[in-house]
């Protein structure tokens, strides 16, 4: 049975990434499967080609947007791209797979428009700008410049909201790793049943 697309943003410290690998890690019955995204950046460490990331050259990346090939992609600084190309994702979701996507605001309207009701996109929502920002400076990885960089590009973000099919608003990381689990598994279960 062909899978289905679970879309997962938020600004940056909103504990979004802490709750996939939950999501993931804690519960196999969903059969859930990170997409493996492209990029034009080197690999690092033990990093390889066709698991964490495909990895292209700038021209390679280049020539597949020429191409119209890729869901959504950004070129975050010059020459360094990310970006989901559609291939890879029709593979996953035809071997069953439902596939999770951790992607910038944008990048999750622009899948959610491409397969509508075959994908759910959640939010994941701090629950106010001055405790985001609270938490990246208890994170203690930023400077405070970069640290206010984040905060502007949070409130950003956060305009995109009511672009997603739900928001999760992270006040406790116990109650949203369940409501996104709840989410996740009404969704799932209301395709199967409809067909």
């Amino acid at each position: 049975m062909r899978g289905k697309l679970i879309i997962f943003s938020a600004p940056s410290g909103t504990g979004k990434s802490t709750i996939i690998r939950w999501l993931m890690g804690e519960h196999p019955e969903l059969r859930l499967a990170f997409s493996i995204s492209c990029t034009s950046r080197a690999p690092r460490g033990e990093e390889q080609n066709g698991v964490e990331y495909f990895f292209l050259t700038p021209e390679e990346f280049r020539q597949r947007i020429e191409n119209d090939e890729f869901l959504e992609y950004e070129e975050v600084y010059q020459d360094r791209f990310y970006g989901t190309l559609k291939a890879q994702v029709e593979r996953q979701l035809e071997a069953g797979q439902n596939v999770v996507f951790d992607v910038d605001v944008k990048g999750g309207v622009n899948i959610k428009k491409h397969y509508g009701s075959e994908a759910m996109s959640i939010f994941i929502q701090p629950p106010s700008i001055d405790e985001l920002r609270r938490r990246l400076e208890h994170r203690a990885t930023d400077a405070p410049e970069v640290i206010d960089q984040r905060i502007a590009r949070a409130e950003f973000e956060l305009t995109f909201a009511p672009q997603f099919d739900k928001i999760v608003v992270n006040d406790d990381l116990a109650q949203a790793k369940a409501d996104a689990l709840a989410l996740v598994e009404t969704f799932l279960k209301g395709i199967v049943n409809s067909e």
